[in-house]
């Protein structure tokens, strides 16, 4: 696990100040996979499923593999887990193609390093008997092994480090070996895909407690009841500066964020518009790419199966910190409770997260904070 000195990763997005990085920014684009997978089954007729079938059947796609050696067995039950990342649309690299999508960029000869960031890496892990959902985020600054895109072992560096140097097969087997968890599929989706998915669904309501102001983004917060969707959804998610605890704080709003934004996609008024509906799998399929194995019949299967499931059975967790620190090489690093976040694996592996709530019950997101 986290632990070792090795080079140092460079990128725009360190954390500064101290507390638990800006790593959360892109975690409320978990509800793109979740609306994915409970929203589509709702459709009440063939020509809206007509329509959405296709637009399932055109998700990007990386054909690539990692190679078996080294992996986690796979799972002997039915439960899954699957790597969620959010990612930029990448920047200007000298002599790389700029157009082009991360789909298209796996499947080249050569990753372009450094073009993408990745700030989120969440595992989502869905029961066997899918009617529990827990998403599990694993701290941008944490310190680990990297691995390649053919499952070996580089050097020790902060994990975000693997998508942009080694891109996404990297770091499915980089969170593979911290984890001991087979990633049964991955899904990657940008910023763009959650401001029009917070638009798509008309807004997301929060509740702001105290007068602020983000001097980062200059942008005056008044205390009262906002309905979010789009920039002012991204301003406020993306909130650090003036929160009374900084990064704490906006962690827990970025939480209460996504609660919020799935209780407003699990309504009514969103899965029994057709419009609404087709709007809000639009505003995911457009930016979403998965692995090559996740076929749309796959997609669409597993939303039957969870097409029961309520926000009250989605739970939010955080790999255990046991501290942060300033590293000369690194800068500031999230070191993880090893033995803590040995039992939370061991117990997702399991299928098992509730053992784990019952021990730690104050490890799951409960307060409502804006």
């Amino acid at each position: 696990m986290a632990g070792k000195i090795g080079k140092r990763y460079r990128d725009a997005g360190k954390r500064r100040d101290g507390g638990i990085p800006f790593h959360r920014r892109h975690r409320k684009l978990i509800v793109g996979l979740l609306t994915f997978v409970i929203v589509v089954p709702v459709v009440g007729t063939a020509a809206y499923a007509y329509v959405l079938n296709s637009k399932l059947n055109h998700v990007a796609k990386i054909t690539k593999k990692l190679p078996e050696k080294d992996r986690p067995d796979p799972d002997k039950g039915k439960a899954l887990n699957i790597l969620l990342l959010g990612s930029d649309k990448g920047k200007k690299i000298p002599g790389e193609p700029q157009n082009t999508t991360i789909a298209e960029d796996a499947k080249a000869a050569k990753w372009p390093t450094g073009k993408y960031r990745s700030d989120t890496l969440m595992v989502v892990h869905i029961s066997a008997n899918r009617k529990n959902v827990s998403l599990t985020s694993i701290p941008r600054d944490t310190l680990t092994m990297l691995y390649n895109a053919n499952g070996v072992a580089t050097h020790q560096e902060k994990i975000n480090a693997a998508f942009s140097e080694y891109g996404p097969l990297g770091t499915i087997s980089t969170v593979e070996h911290l984890t001991n968890l087979r990633m049964k599929h991955l899904a990657i989706i940008d910023w763009a895909g959650f401001k029009d998915l917070s638009t798509a669904v008309g807004g997301v309501p929060v509740d702001i407690p105290y007068n602020t102001y983000d001097s980062a983004q200059h942008v005056q917060w008044n205390k009262g009841h906002y309905v979010l969707k789009g920039t002012k959804a991204l301003q406020y998610v993306r909130q650090r500066h003036g929160l009374l605890r900084g990064d704490f704080d906006r962690i827990n709003r970025q939480q209460n964020f996504l609660r919020a934004l799935m209780n407003k996609i699990l309504a009514k008024g969103t899965t029994h518009s057709p419009v609404k509906l087709v709007k809000t799998v639009s505003a995911l399929t457009a930016h979403l790419t998965v692995d090559g194995d996740w076929k749309a019949g796959d997609m669409r299967g597993l939303a039957l199966s969870m097409r029961g499931i309520q926000s009250k059975n989605v739970t939010f967790l955080t790999a255990p910190i046991a501290g942060t620190e300033t590293v000369p090489v690194y800068g500031s690093i999230v070191r993880l409770q090893e033995a803590q976040t040995q039992e939370l694996f061991n117990d997702l592996r399991n299928d098992n997260v509730q053992a784990y709530l019952t021990k730690y019950p104050d490890a799951a997101l409960k307060t409502q904070v804006s």
